[in-house]
């Protein structure tokens, strides 16, 4: 009888065993399920093209990171509806100025921009119910143009000259501001008085406002985005992009680097990331004519050129556009830098070549600068490390300059590297 008793102690256990396994098989499913549930969950519609800003992807950049022995990684900002970094800073900037009351519903945001935060505002203002007035200088690239008349906003093209000038693209955007409020003034007042319809007032308006008068007149006022003073735009970083990367990477960072131009983005995303861990080291890769690099390593704001009075009233500084400037901003003075690179206009073109060959990236040329940016840190920290950088923007937007062959020719930039070999990498 033995035996049979064993044998039944056997198949009691394996019974047992079955039916634990059982049990257990079935808590992963219905973990599995309601996890996919919960993820389905997180994943209903976004409400409109507001809710669809930020939270983009980090990626690793594979043909640096293999070059470089550390963990290169991009934060994929190009992928906002907008196409670029700068829809976190429309947001903000719109929002923050209807809650303070300074711009009223179905105003107008006016802004001086080389073309990305003018596309961002257009794309985001009438998702608010406001209209959008850009003044953006001449040598931008066309097509950025051509896309803010597609989306609506009123485009003014002007001649680039010195801040100080009364009519540098940005201090002409502060104008139309002002024009587009007293105009609602006026409106407002004559209302009260006879309380009838008529025809717009006239004011200081250029000739495609008044082939298209109903911009300013035809408003409840205006505002001045002012993304180089406005700290909101530091705040859409700092509030944005930081906790983002912070997350991704589980906080497993050693440097940061970007580019500046505004300096919102290198200043809110450092002050985070050094807010959680002062060890994490943040720096700022500087484009050709721009004076941030003296700044950061010297405490001094000039070139050896401008110190000698040689620098010329439109220069050809560099191909990357909406990055570099010979002025400190509100917002730049907000970074938390540990030291500075500089990138020259045949490493940004050829650094973009190769990520398009080898990573399928096709990156705009402050992206590209960025990731030029991201070598040098690489080279300086030694393997091991994981680098943090922007992709503000695709190519798409750079078509005319960055990306064509001529423009390229004409100032010795046409790309010749097969390798990293720009970068002293073999």
């Amino acid at each position: 009888m033995a035996p049979v008793r064993t044998t039944g102690a056997i198949v009691a256990s394996t019974a047992a065993i079955s039916i634990s396994m059982a049990i257990f098989s079935y808590f992963l499913f219905f973990k599995k399920t309601n996890s996919t549930l919960h993820s389905n969950k997180k994943k209903k519609p976004r409400n409109g093209v507001v809710d669809a800003i930020g939270n983009t992807p980090l990626i690793r950049i594979n043909s640096l990171s293999e070059a470089t022995g550390c963990e290169i990684l991009g934060k994929c900002e190009f992928l906002n509806p907008g196409g670029s970094v700068k829809d976190r800073v429309a947001l903000k900037v719109i929002e923050e100025a209807l809650e303070s009351g300074d711009l009223a519903p179905g105003g107008v945001v006016t802004e001086g921009s080389a073309g990305s935060t003018a596309i961002s505002l257009a794309t985001v203002a009438p998702a608010f119910g406001c209209k959008c007035h850009v003044v953006i200088p001449d040598d931008a690239a066309i097509e950025k143009s051509q896309i803010l008349e597609a989306l609506g906003a009123t485009v003014e093209r002007v001649r680039p000259v010195s801040i100080t000038h009364k009519d540098h693209f940005v201090n002409i955007a502060r104008r139309r501001a002002l024009e587009a409020n007293e105009l609602a003034a006026k409106d407002k007042k004559v209302s009260q008085v006879d309380g009838k319809d008529r025809e717009p007032m006239d004011g200081c308006v250029t000739d495609q406002e008044k082939e298209n008068p109903g911009l300013l007149s035809h408003c409840n006022g205006g505002f001045f985005a002012d993304q180089f003073e406005n700290l909101a735009n530091f705040r859409a970083h700092y509030e944005g992009i930081g906790p983002e990367i912070w997350e991704q990477t589980d906080g497993n960072v050693d440097a940061f680097v970007a580019a500046a131009g505004t300096g919102g983005t290198v200043a809110g995303v450092s002050t985070f990331l050094q807010e959680k861990s002062p060890k994490i080291k943040c720096f700022l890769i500087d484009p050709p004519g721009s004076g941030l690099f003296n700044k950061v390593t010297r405490g001094v704001m000039y070139t050896k050129e401008e110190a000698e009075g040689q620098r010329l009233k439109n220069p050809f500084d560099t191909i990357t556009e909406g990055i570099g400037i010979n002025r400190l901003t509100k917002n730049f003075m907000m970074a938390k830098l540990d030291g500075a690179f500089q990138g020259t206009d045949k490493e940004a073109v050829e650094m973009s070549r190769f990520l398009l060959k080898n990573d399928g990236l096709f990156l705009g040329s402050s992206s590209a600068m960025n990731c030029v940016g991201a070598v040098r840190v690489a080279k300086a920290l030694g393997p091991g490390h994981t680098i943090v950088t922007i992709l503000c923007d695709n190519g798409m937007r750079h078509l005319s300059k960055f990306y064509d062959p001529k423009y390229l020719a004409q100032y010795g930039l046409t790309p010749t590297a097969t390798g990293l070999e720009f970068m002293s990498i073999k």
